[in-house]
């Protein structure tokens, strides 16, 4: 841990909890105290090796004068050490243990005898003997006093032990009340930056809110519009009998049924709800497959340039969505140039490094027209957001690239200069799947014709009958089972079935998904095929292979899907 943080916690703990302070400073002052006594003693140690070696040097050098009973130089050795303050007494004493000559700085008189044969402590005053010695022949011996430590010099040792640790309990308050302040500080900060996400909460739910507005508004105002031209059209039906008319009829009750189709997919789209389909694509391919598309959604006054690099790297996307996204993209590049113009679709390989950390391939869509004001650029992802006139558009066209670029993990930016035209760009990243080998559909596969039973996992009774209805067109025979427990009943005692057709919601504990896997559990190799106009689970359900239908589906689509499972 590093250093200064783990001193940055103890003095946080220690303003929140003031007796660990004082707990601190009694452990300080206990070891401080408990170290001085030990130097003490070290000291001590210390002084009587230094004295008992320079008694021992004391009597070396007397072992001649007191041989030859020297008085001269005996006085000088003794004198030689009268010069330090460090030694209170010095003596020499003869064989007989009686005194020769000595000094005593303390008043009191040497002893006439040497009796003491060990280092002893006297109070202040170490004593220290030593034999003088020759040839093994004993000749007297040395008296040796010194004061271990003056009394004023060890209280000054303890005052300036006391000091240090008074010091370092104020340092320590000190810090107490500097990170207490700081803790209170950051108590408060802790309490206004949740505050504030409390507020950027409440604002996004708000935000969201008035979105939903939005969206409830623009859905109801389009969906009344379409279940007017549906219902108008079956009243209509009724009451003639001109097969031109009945036939235009249908043909405006069918369109208005793609239309509401396609409105709630740009919607489950820009919530990422829809369960997409992705696949390898080419993108220069996928692009210049739409041209005709979009010559016959652009006027003759919009030119359509392409521009597309060699060697682009293939992308992961759903395919139609792809298409929808570029048409939207182009359609609302169209409408930016009401006096004609230019489209530029252009394609590039963006490697990793800069502002991106993997390699990408930028597609970019840029038109000739007037531009978007800068105010306006921060709305145009919004649903339901549009500058166009009443009933010249609905404002999903860039709600849905930016739903189907956030659930194919891309991104999306539109840069625009006033009276200089708009650039969209979208950039997909690389894939490392292989291109899929072309794969011819035979009739077979999109149509049925043989005995193949489905049992049907549906709760909805209109719904089901027109399953049942499909199914009996495409050639198949069908049982249906109103929940999964029902299903799983009619599928353990009334078979045999040739596939397990169920929609992804269903009442009970057990909902499509789940029955699936138990359909495959106890039937391994039966295929099942789920439904769905919205779910979450879909994106599972695809994950795990099953195939889907999604709603609304037209009767090839299902022939298809069905033809593949069973052949699989």
């Amino acid at each position: 841990m590093n250093p200064r943080r783990a001193l940055g916690r103890l003095m946080m703990a220690i303003a929140e909890t003031p007796a660990i302070g004082v707990a601190i400073a009694c452990m300080l002052l206990v070891a401080s105290l408990g170290l001085a006594y030990h130097n003490e003693g070290q000291a001590r140690a210390d002084k009587i090796r230094d004295v008992t070696v320079q008694s021992r040097i004391l009597a070396a050098s007397l072992a001649g004068p007191l041989a030859f009973n020297d008085q001269t130089a005996i006085h000088e050795y003794i004198d030689a050490l009268r010069a330090s303050p460090e030694f209170n007494a010095v003596g020499a004493y003869d064989e007989n243990g009686r005194l020769v000559d000595g000094f005593s700085r303390a008043g009191e008189p040497l002893p006439q005898h040497n009796q003491v044969d060990r280092p002893i402590v006297q109070g202040d005053e170490l004593i220290v003997t030593g034999t003088v010695a020759q040839n093994g022949a004993t000749l007297g011996s040395v008296y040796v006093g010194a004061a271990t430590e003056r009394w004023s010099r060890r209280a000054t040792r303890y005052l300036g032990i006391a000091i240090v640790i008074v010091m370092a309990c104020l340092l320590v308050a000190a810090l107490t009340a500097s990170y207490a302040s700081v803790s209170a500080a950051n108590r408060r900060l802790q309490a206004e930056i949740a505050g504030r996400e409390e507020a950027e909460e409440a604002l996004r739910q708000a935000q969201k809110m008035e979105a939903m507005g939005q969206l409830t508004g623009g859905v109801a105002h389009d969906f009344n519009n379409l279940l007017m031209v549906a219902s108008s059209g079956m009243e209509l039906l009724d009451r003639t009998t001109d097969p031109v008319r009945r036939e235009r009829l249908k043909d405006g009750i069918r369109q208005a049924i793609e239309r509401g189709a396609k409105l709630t997919q740009q919607l489950l789209t820009f919530a990422r709800r829809s369960p997409l389909s992705p696949e390898v694509v080419e993108v220069d391919q996928r692009i210049r497959a739409l041209q005709d598309l979009l010559e016959r959604s652009l006027r003759e006054d919009v030119k359509v340039e392409f521009e597309f690099a060699n060697g682009l790297w293939p992308i992961e996307v759903d395919p139609s969505q792809f298409d929808v996204a570029i048409l939207n993209i182009a359609i609302n590049a169209r409408d930016a140039m009401p006096e004609g113009g230019r489209i530029k679709i252009a394609a590039h390989n963006y490697p990793a490094g800069g502002d991106t950390a993997r390699d990408m391939v930028r597609v970019s869509i840029r038109d000739s027209g007037g531009g978007i004001a800068p105010e306006l650029m921060e709305k145009v992802f919004e649903p339901f957001f549009t500058t166009k006139s009443v009933g010249s558009g609905t404002g999903l066209g860039l709600s849905q690239v930016y739903g189907f670029m956030r659930s194919s993990g891309g991104l999306v930016k539109i840069e625009s200069v006033v009276r200089r035209g708009t650039t969209v760009f979208l950039m997909f990243t690389r894939s490392s799947q292989t291109l899929p080998r072309p794969n011819l559909m035979t009739d077979r596969l999109r149509h049925a014709e043989h005995d193949a039973t489905v049992l049907v996992a549906e709760d909805d009774e209109h719904v089901a009958e027109l399953v049942a209805e499909m199914l009996r067109e495409l050639g198949y025979k069908s049982k249906r089972g109103a929940t999964a427990a029902e299903t799983l009943r009619l599928l353990e005692e009334t078979g045999p079935f040739d596939l397990v057709l169920s929609d992804m919601i269903m009442p009970g504990k057990i909902n499509g998904l789940e029955l699936a896997q138990e359909v495959v559990r106890r039937e391994p190799g039966m295929p099942v095929v789920l439904m769905t106009g919205y779910s979450e689970a879909a994106a599972s359900a695809a994950a795990e292979g099953f195939p889907l239908l999604v709603k609304p589906y037209t009767i090839e689509a299902m022939g298809e899907v069905l033809g593949h499972a069973l052949q699989q």
